[in-house]
């Protein structure tokens, strides 16, 4: 491996040889009981089932990533790629530097192999020593059987990897976007990269999570429940949030408090948007001030410990009630989104949900007199026009990415069907910049967007995030007490 990926010593620091003995003496031993596998462990053997008969008689190598610098000898935070969390079941934390390996068997399938950087001795500099990978730094790491317990897998050490991908020449396949150390090593043992090749397994990887088993429905109900409870918590610091100045952040500062509290981390950054930031489709600068009279555009969702998240959008009015131009945005929208919540089944396309969506917001727009052409024109190849005021898509994938799937071939996604377990958002819009001369004076300035996540069911669709209202009086009254 390179550097990079070897124990990090802080070589700045000097030690005595009396505290290297010192150092060593009177720990108490590390538990001899293994711990409980983790409860994704129990699914991801399918998964890796399912990649494995899609490449028989190849080696596969998922890297889970490694750990970025932030500033000199700080790491940035560390989230595995999805892929390797998805197909060995380990979430927060877990393992910067690992490697996945499928290789080959004999009869067809694949053997798994988690390469990773185990726990040392006390006896070894690197317990002291290391800020990378030392139990002085970083705290106990697990051991080969430790890690074995908790995924279910065949442990080795990360240091023998290279040689295991020299020593032994099949067809390989890795990750590439991954890690770039470890595509390096594998490009290097197989000669370079056969075309197309990677994008093979990257597209297998993302195509995999577009049905989502029994667990992971669970976790990404879970998570729906989570982000309504901080959803709530933050209806409750808007007063605060008014009084605090630069309330955006706030609002941020809350959400992410339980998002630290009861999951890993925030899914995504936090979009807090008030008043015309609304408009502003990514708003995560959150450094404007929250008003009396003004809309709070929420879009947050809180990722678990498993690392599925949840994507939520509610529009709140700041001092509980809607002004009726207000009111008259939001209700169109909600018209628009329970449309496409409606539209979207097994066997309908992808694109239904959206399609019903576009449908009413025109409708909406040509009602008020805004909409330059008739509302088929509109509709149209060569119309369009109602982009102007919803610009983006109304439904992505949702998993252990917050837009899952990404890599997934555009005919089994974007131009598929529906399948029973996909789960996805429904999250049409509507935006009025302050600066559109186009609209009504008295809509201008005011952005709305409610989003929901849903999985498709035999039947039609369930909605995750049902914990939170969506219709105008409901929100209304479900702000009420908080206030």
């Amino acid at each position: 491996m390179s550097d990079q990926q070897l124990p990090s010593v802080n070589r700045q620091i000097s030690y005595s040889d009396a505290f290297k003995a010192f150092i060593c003496e009177d720990w108490a031993p590390y538990p001899s009981r293994l711990p409980e596998a983790l409860p994704a462990s129990a699914y991801a053997g399918a998964r890796r089932e399912a990649l494995s008969a899609q490449f028989p008689g190849e080696r596969l190598v998922i890297p889970a990533g490694g750990l970025r610098v932030r500033n000199n000898d700080c790491d940035f935070r560390f989230r595995p790629h999805s892929a390797f969390a998805h197909l060995t079941g380990l979430g927060t934390d877990r393992e910067p530097g690992a490697v996945l390996v499928l290789d080959p068997t004999w009869d067809g399938g694949h053997k798994a192999t988690l390469y990773f950087h185990p726990r040392v001795p006390r006896t070894d500099p690197e317990f002291y020593a290391s800020s990378r990978y030392g139990e002085m730094w970083v705290g106990q790491r697990e051991s080969l059987d430790e890690m074995s317990a908790l995924c279910g897998i065949t442990c080795a050490s990360v240091e023998s990897l290279p040689s295991v991908l020299q020593a032994t020449r099949v067809p390989t396949r890795v990750l590439r976007d991954a890690d770039p150390d470890v595509t390096a090593l594998v490009d290097q043992a197989r000669g370079g990269c056969p075309e197309g090749a990677d994008q093979a397994l990257q597209v297998a990887c993302s195509e995999l999570r577009r049905i989502k088993d029994a667990f992971e429905v669970a976790q990404l109900r879970e998570a729906c429940d989570r982000t309504a409870s901080a959803f709530a918590d933050v209806v409750r610091n808007l007063a605060t949030a008014e009084r605090a100045g630069r309330g955006e952040r706030w609002v941020e500062g809350v959400f992410g408090l339980h998002a630290r509290h009861v999951g890993n981390a925030v899914g995504y950054d936090t979009i807090a948007a008030a008043g015309d930031h609304a408009n502003t489709l990514h708003w995560i600068c959150n450094d404007g001030p929250i008003r009396s009279g003004e809309l709070l555009l929420l879009d947050a969702g809180i990722e678990l410990d498993s690392l599925y998240t949840a994507d939520i959008t509610r529009t709140l009015p700041i001092n509980g009630r809607f002004s009726d131009a207000q009111r008259q945005v939001y209700d169109a929208v909600r018209a628009a989104q329970q449309a496409g919540i409606d539209a979207a089944k097994p066997g309908a396309m992808f694109s239904a949900p959206h399609d019903a969506a576009v449908a009413v917001l025109t409708q909406a727009f040509a009602d008020w007199g805004i909409l330059p052409v008739s509302v088929d024109q509109a509709l149209s190849p060569d119309g369009g026009q109602w982009r102007r005021w919803m610009v983006h898509h109304t439904s992505h994938m949702l998993g252990l990415d917050v837009h899952d799937c990404a890599h997934a071939l555009r005919e089994h996604y974007k131009d598929g069907p529906l399948e029973e377990g996909m789960v996805l958002t429904v999250e049409p819009g509507i935006y009025f910049k302050s600066t559109d001369l186009h609209v009504p004076p008295e809509l201008r300035g005011i952005g709305v967007r409610i989003e929901d996540d849903i999985v498709i069911t035999a039947t039609g669709c369930d909605i995750l995030s049902s914990a939170l209202p969506r219709e105008s009086a409901d929100v209304e009254a479900w702000m009420a007490p908080l206030l």
